[in-house]
């Protein structure tokens, strides 16, 4: 222990009291949307985040009001109208987990009210909508914030550090496989699927929802494709779904490519990348990275053996600390998670749709 005594009008620290050091006040964060079911990973990480606390939530269906009641602090105020939160609970942040068509209006109320702005991807349903989210957010001041799992994985950022350190050499191909059984076989919720299924609300089907990370991927790893090609079907004929099933993209490089599969047809989940260049692979996934060298055969291995692991550090670990660590420290918010970087995915969807509708290859 130490205490302080005034020495001619100096202060010497001794031993005896420690001097107090105020707490720093934690960051207040809202969420704006309960019919997205990754909101409750999401309140899982927020009640792990010491420098966060959550403070309002917004939402105007009881069932999904009543089921985040049973997982947050009853200190958490519930609003029907986010608008009224905003205004009443004064959040420093919002989580939005709504429809994509919807990020753009949110966005636009908390760029009012110079709140800081977080979603789940796509940044948005259109390309259009995507840059007014860009531009609002800048003039505002706030951090804009676009969320994909594999950033807080291990592999993948191991992956794009190793492809930047030219491991690899020059990347000449880039392959993504996303998706999964769809959303009703793996038993979403039904307000996440009466929305998943609508053209409008999420923007496309397996296209819109597993095709921003191939974009993302490329984009990070690539950077900017010249041309897209893309088609898209809806192989479950007994569904009637209004939005496609199954989406295969094409990014044209002018000396590389990126093929990325899309799909709710899988008959298990796919989450994987696997990047190739003259010196070998690297393939990620959710919880491993391998690596095989060019001109190594391994029968046993045909995707190469597994590379050694470092954890993440923790404001890195998940989307939650990471957004919040931005905040408190005014860093800007990285590749892939940039506001910049994912007005560029929603161009590239936007270009996809369209080359599904004319059959021909889009210039970007």
């Amino acid at each position: 222990m130490f205490r302080l005594l005034s020495v001619s009008g100096c202060l010497v620290l001794l031993p005896g009291l420690a001097a107090a050091q105020p707490e720093a006040a934690k960051t207040r964060l809202a969420v704006v949307g309960l019919d997205h079911d990754h909101v409750w990973g999401l309140l899982k990480d927020i009640a792990r985040e010491p420098l966060a606390e959550l403070v309002a939530i917004a939402d105007p269906h009881p069932e999904l009001v009543a089921k985040a009641k049973a997982h947050v602090p009853p200190s958490v105020k519930f609003y029907d109208d986010y608008r009224a939160m905003l205004d009443a609970a004064k959040p420093e942040a919002v989580i939005v987990t709504t429809e994509n068509d919807r990020h753009l209006e949110i966005l636009r109320e908390c760029a009012r009210r110079h709140i800081h702005y977080s979603t789940e991807k796509p940044m948005a349903s259109t390309a259009a909508e995507a840059r007014e989210m860009e531009r609002l957010a800048n003039e505002a001041h706030i951090k804009l914030m676009v969320n994909y799992w594999n950033a807080w994985v291990a592999p993948s950022r191991q992956l794009f550090q190793r492809v930047q350190g030219g491991e690899l050499g020059p990347v000449q191909k880039i392959m993504v496989e996303y998706g999964h059984p769809g959303p009703r076989e793996i038993g979403v919720s039904k307000y996440f699927a009466d929305w998943l299924y609508d053209p409008v609300k999420n923007g496309g089907g397996a296209l819109v929802d597993f095709g921003c990370y191939g974009a993302e991927w490329a984009l990070w790893l690539r950077g900017r494709p010249m041309r897209v090609y893309a088609s898209a079907r809806k192989l479950k004929t007994s569904q009637h779904n209004a939005v496609d099933d199954d989406a295969t993209i094409v990014l044209e490089y002018p000396d590389a490519v990126a093929i990325i599969q899309a799909s709710w047809d899988w008959p298990y989940d796919r989450g994987q990348v696997q990047v190739f260049g003259p010196k070998g692979s690297l393939l990620a996934d959710h919880d491993e990275l391998l690596y095989r060298a060019a001109g190594e055969s391994d029968r046993l291995a045909p995707e190469g053996r597994p590379l050694r692991l470092q954890p993440l550090p923790h404001e890195a670990s998940n989307p939650i600390s990471y957004f919040v660590d931005c905040i408190r420290n005014n860093k800007e918010i990285a590749d892939p998670l940039s506001a910049r970087m994912n007005v560029q995915v929603v161009e590239i969807l936007d270009a996809a749709k369209e080359s599904i509708r004319s059959g021909r290859a889009v210039k970007l």
